[in-house]
């Protein structure tokens, strides 16, 4: 009989004697050759727990492949445990092993899925190693949240770039790394191109610079932030919380096109039906004389519920802003200054003032003492309430107000798409239009 050989471990089963790979697969060998079989393949899967799913065991895939050909008579596991924990899975791979006149058998135990007997045992072995299977799980999980609750790393994961774990499993900045990714970060925020940043630090750092992916990372995993599974403080950041917030209102979206354009406005500008970002686009117009005329302009495109949508040309979106930021500018920051000043006075004074007035004519018995413990308490109440009044302090323009100081639209000007791009997206959070007449409504600043 043509005999296929089927060794598997899971992860954390690696190191436990007897279940190594080279011992299963020893085992399987001297098992086939006492037997007579005829050894056609041996199809291992390393680091794979029987609990997955077929599609994600590969040496299983293939080994069901060669079962599809008629190249196999018999399987050979170890065990029940090393072929399936899984009840669902093991009855799709057995209707194929069927229609294929194919068996399988385990060396140490004894099944027969011959006979309706022997079929039932090996459902019910299958549901008491699938039970098992999922206690170990929710306890290696339960040790896991604990350990992510201490700012510990679990077992097997490694640090992101920029940081490196300590003896007490915990993970902190590395001092080879670090002034990198400070330095990433630094230029990112001037450029808010991850492309820009990633070709900056390549030319600044040669061969110790990071790759792409992990550059990519450095703005995307939340442990840079100093955060992770729900624990706000679980390393050291690299990030404040300002470039947080900055980072999440600031989406990457494509910047350039094939001929290599730089959108001015990319990603700061956004759909009023759908919310999506609106893409930049090169539209050619053919004129009467025989020429061509080149228009970059922005529209939405989702891929699902086509709508009407703004189509706005870059240059207009430039002249609107142009013409409206330092007006805004100035009106947001005189109605700061005004909150400000509001909230240097007391709310609660007057009433403070009126209550002690209350106590006076109440000792020179003016007032009954129902009415005051009535008045006493409407004001006593209305005075704890300003008090827990949480006001949201002014914004701070002063960055915005240096940027549009002296003759800014004279340096404005003399910059090229790329300059004026980072110009914009350090400034503007994002331009909103109108739903109904598709034009520019207003903007908000990025503070």
């Amino acid at each position: 009989m043509r005999a296929a050989l089927y060794p598997r471990v899971s992860t954390e089963e690696q190191h436990i004697n007897g279940l190594s790979l080279p011992a299963q697969k020893k085992a399987l060998e001297e098992y086939a050759l006492a037997h007579g079989y005829e050894i056609v393949g041996v199809y291992a899967d390393e680091g794979i727990s029987a609990r997955k799913p077929v599609m994600k065991r590969p040496a299983l895939l293939r080994l069901l492949e060669d079962v599809k050909k008629d190249k196999i008579d018999i399987i050979l596991v170890t065990k029940l445990d090393r072929w399936f924990r899984n009840i669902k899975e093991y009855h799709i791979t057995q209707e194929i092993l069927e229609a294929h006149h194919c068996h399988w058998k385990t060396i140490y135990e004894n099944y027969d899925t011959s006979t309706a007997n022997g079929q039932m045992v090996v459902n019910i072995m299958l549901s008491v190693a699938q039970s098992e299977s999922d206690r170990t799980s929710e306890r290696i999980k339960t040790v896991f949240r604990y350990k992510e609750s201490q700012g510990m790393v679990p077992t097997g994961m490694c640090a992101p770039y920029g940081y490196r774990i300590n003896g007490a499993k915990k993970i902190e900045k590395d001092p080879e790394t670090r002034p990198i990714v400070e330095d990433a970060i630094d230029f990112y925020f001037t450029w808010f191109s991850k492309y820009r940043t990633f070709d900056y630090l390549c030319e600044k750092y040669g061969e110790q610079a990071p790759t792409f992916n992990q550059v990519d990372r450095i703005f995307k995993n939340s442990k840079y932030l100093g955060e992770w599974k729900g624990n706000p403080n679980y390393c050291e950041p690299y990030m404040t919380r300002e470039q947080a917030r900055q980072l999440k209102s600031i989406k990457d979206s494509r910047t350039s096109t094939a001929e290599g354009y730089h959108y001015i406005f990319a990603g700061l500008l956004r759909c009023p039906v759908c919310g999506c970002v609106l893409t930049g686009y090169r539209k050619v117009h053919h004129n009467k004389n025989g020429g061509t005329s080149v228009y970059r302009r922005y529209r939405c495109q989702p891929k699902y519920n086509r709508h009407s949508a703004p189509n706005i040309t870059e240059s207009v979106v430039e002249k609107y802003l142009i013409t409206h930021v330092v007006e805004q500018l100035t009106r947001e920051v005189l109605e700061a200054q005004r909150r400000k000043i509001q909230k240097k006075k007391d709310p609660a004074a007057a009433l403070r003032a009126e209550r002690d007035r209350l106590n006076n004519m109440y000792l020179k018995g003016r007032i009954s003492e129902e009415y005051y413990d009535d008045r006493y308490a409407e004001l006593t109440e209305k005075i704890n309430q300003y008090q827990a009044v949480i006001e949201i302090e002014p914004k701070d323009y002063a960055v915005l107000q240096h940027k549009f100081s002296g003759d800014w639209l004279s340096l404005y000007n003399g910059l090229d798409n790329l300059h004026k791009q980072a110009f914009w997206k350090g400034v503007i959070k994002e331009v909103r239009f109108d739903e109904k007449t598709h034009k520019i409504k207003d903007f908000s600043f990025l503070v």
